[in-house]
C-alpha cells in the first residue's frame, strides 16, 4: 500500500487547511450549509463540519482523507489510505480520484439498512441524522460507560426492527463486516481500546451534534490508530453479538430432543 505526501492535503479546495491541531482548531466548527453535501457517515460529516475535510462535502481525495483522519483522530497513514480506498467505490465514475458525501448516500454500496442513527432507505431518507432511530439504539446503552455488549445490543435491536418493518431489508455478510467497524468506532476513536469501553456522553454528543467532543474533555489518542487496532475492537463487537451464554454458566439446563420433541 503506497504512502502519499501528507503536505499535499494541506490545500483543500474551498476550505481552510489547519497546520497545527489543537483545541483551538476543534472549535472551528460549522454545520452544513444549504448547498453542502452530507452523508450517512457521522465521522465524515463531522470532519467536514470541523474543516478537516472540505466543508462543502465535495472533492474528497486520498490526500484529503489521510490529512483529515490522521490530524483529527490520529489514524495512521496506512489505515487512512485503506479507508479512502474502500470509500472511493461510492463514486460511480470510472477511475475516480475523489468522492463526495453525496456519493456515500447510494444505497447498499457502503450505506446500508439497520444503521445506528439513520433510517433505512426504504423509508425515504438514509443519510440525515434521525433522533428516533438513534434513541432506539441508545436505549440499550444502559450504563454511563459503554462496553462491547451494550454497543452490540443496540446493533442487534436495529437489525430486528429493520427486518420486521422494512420489506426491502438487506443485510449481507459483507454488510455485517462493515457494520462491525461502525459499531466499534466509538471505542476506537473516543474510548479505551484495551478495555473495550467508552464514555456514553462522548458518543451521544458526537452522534447528535456531528462534532468532536472536545468540549467534554476528549482529546485524540496519543498513539496512532492502526488497522490491527480496528480489527481487535471489531472482534470484541463480533463476539458480543452472540446471544448464547457459555455452557458452563448453565450446566444443568434442559435441552430439546429435536427428534421426539421431548425434554430430557
Amino acid at each position: 500500500m503506497k504512502h502519499i505526501i501528507l503536505s499535499a492535503a494541506l490545500s483543500f479546495a474551498g476550505v481552510s487547511a489547519y497546520h497545527h491541531f489543537g483545541r483551538q482548531e476543534l472549535s472551528k466548527w460549522a454545520p452544513a450549509g444549504p448547498n453542502d453535501f452530507r452523508g450517512p457517515c457521522p465521522m465524515m460529516n463531522t470532519l467536514a463540519n470541523h474543516g478537516f475535510l472540505p466543508h462543502d462535502g465535495r472533492n474528497f481525495t486520498k490526500a484529503n482523507a489521510v490529512y483529515a483522519l490522521s490530524t483529527a483522530i490520529n489514524f495512521n497513514t496506512s489505515l487512512s489510505e485503506l479507508m479512502w480506498e474502500q470509500a472511493i467505490i461510492a463514486n460511480p465514475g470510472p477511475n475516480a480520484t475523489f468522492f463526495t458525501l453525496d456519493h456515500l448516500n447510494r444505497h447498499n454500496v457502503l450505506e446500508h439498512d439497520a444503521g445506528m442513527s439513520r433510517s433505512d432507505a426504504f423509508f425515504g431518507n438514509n443519510h440525515v441524522f434521525n433522533q428516533t432511530i438513534f434513541d432506539e439504539t441508545r436505549q440499550y446503552w444502559t450504563a454511563g460507560i459503554l462496553d462491547a455488549k451494550q454497543l452490540a445490543n443496540g446493533k442487534l435491536a436495529r437489525q430486528i426492527t429493520s427486518r420486521a418493518y422494512n420489506p426491502n431489508y438487506t443485510f449481507t455478510a459483507t454488510t455485517e463486516e462493515f457494520i462491525l467497524g461502525e459499531v466499534a468506532a466509538p471505542i476506537i476513536v473516543f474510548g479505551d481500546m484495551q478495555a473495550g469501553t467508552v464514555n456514553k456522553s462522548l458518543v451521544e454528543y458526537f452522534f447528535q451534534n456531528e462534532r468532536l467532543p472536545s468540549e467534554l474533555g476528549w482529546t485524540k489518542k496519543v498513539n496512532p490508530v492502526s488497522l490491527e487496532d480496528v480489527i481487535g475492537v471489531g472482534n470484541l463487537i463480533r463476539n458480543a453479538t452472540s446471544l448464547l451464554t457459555p455452557s458452563s454458566a448453565a450446566p444443568h439446563a434442559k435441552r430439546w430432543d429435536l427428534h421426539a420433541g421431548f425434554r430430557f
